[in-house]
């Protein structure tokens, strides 16, 4: 009890210095723009009591990250490691405080109840791209459960997105998000949000856990040639996430994977099954 009270206090101080943050992330220079925007990411990761740890090499300029989603700690996992914009359910701008932060920080909104706005989601990506600015996205369009390897969701990466990044001719980052107990360094879903839980609950499960690790581990960035098919690039990318190892404790290399150079490039196939979903209504990312 002691323990999730002090967490809570430290998360509702990070919330205060965010909601400050907020106000002027919008008219600092790119470098210390991103700068605070990483700062303040990891610090509310600490204050729930997790640590991070990063594998693998991020591109310096601008990319297409795209990553698995397990739960609403990935959006700080991955500003805590790669400051990008990032692609949210429209939904997320109604949240208290969340919403502010996530629109002063640039977040590019999807609506995924009017599929006919897609493709100017897809255009606000590009632009963003072309402007140098890292995107990031879940592409698996909802959370899933972060257990057993048939826990993913059905139909695999929602392709839509990945056209951003042919038109622009920007590379494609696959990363892995995985949680781990920090004392045994087995897997847990005590982060995954999904669903009819509601956001609160989740919080509160996160705070009342033992200590816990969260890694991201990039893939080796895919280049998509010109006129590329998007969803072999999509197959692709989920594919090396699939293949890149979660760290027990200490950081590993992440696994190479073929480079996407055509539409019609080889593609490797999953190396976890798909199947036996548990999917959630707190899913972040892009739902087309």
């Amino acid at each position: 009890m002691a323990r999730r009270a002090g967490r809570l206090l430290a998360v509702l101080g990070m919330l205060l210095l965010g909601a400050a943050l907020a106000a002027v992330v919008p008219v600092l220079p790119a470098r210390e723009r991103s700068a605070a925007v990483r700062a303040w990411a990891r610090g509310t990761i600490r204050a729930f009591g997790v640590r991070l740890v990063l594998a693998g090499r991020l591109p310096r300029r601008r990319a297409l990250l795209v990553a698995n989603h397990v739960s609403w700690l990935d959006v700080l996992a991955v500003l805590a490691v790669q400051p990008a914009r990032m692609v949210a359910k429209r939904e997320v701008r109604d949240w208290p405080l969340v919403g502010a932060l996530a629109a002063a920080a640039g977040t590019i909104w999807v609506d995924r109840v009017r599929p006919r706005t897609l493709p100017g989601t897809v255009a606000r990506v590009a632009a963003a791209l072309r402007a140098g600015r890292p995107v990031a996205v879940f592409p698996e369009g909802t959370t899933w459960c972060g257990g057993p390897p048939g826990c993913r969701p059905g139909g695999g990466f929602r392709p839509a997105v990945f056209q951003a990044a042919i038109d622009v001719g920007a590379p494609v980052v696959p990363l892995r998000i995985g949680y781990r107990d920090a004392s045994t360094g087995a897997g847990t879903a005590t982060p995954a949000f999904v669903g009819d839980e509601t956001l609160w609950r989740s919080v509160r499960r996160v705070l009342a856990a033992g200590d816990l690790v969260v890694s991201v581990s990039a893939a080796a960035a895919l280049h998509p040639a010109p006129g590329a098919d998007r969803r072999l690039l999509a197959r692709a990318a989920e594919s090396a996430i699939h293949l890149v190892p979660v760290p027990a404790v200490a950081p590993c290399p992440a696994r190479r994977v073929p480079v996407v150079t055509a539409p019609g490039a080889a593609v490797p196939a999953a190396a976890v099954p798909g199947g036996g979903a548990v999917a959630g209504t707190g899913g972040l990312g892009l739902a087309a």
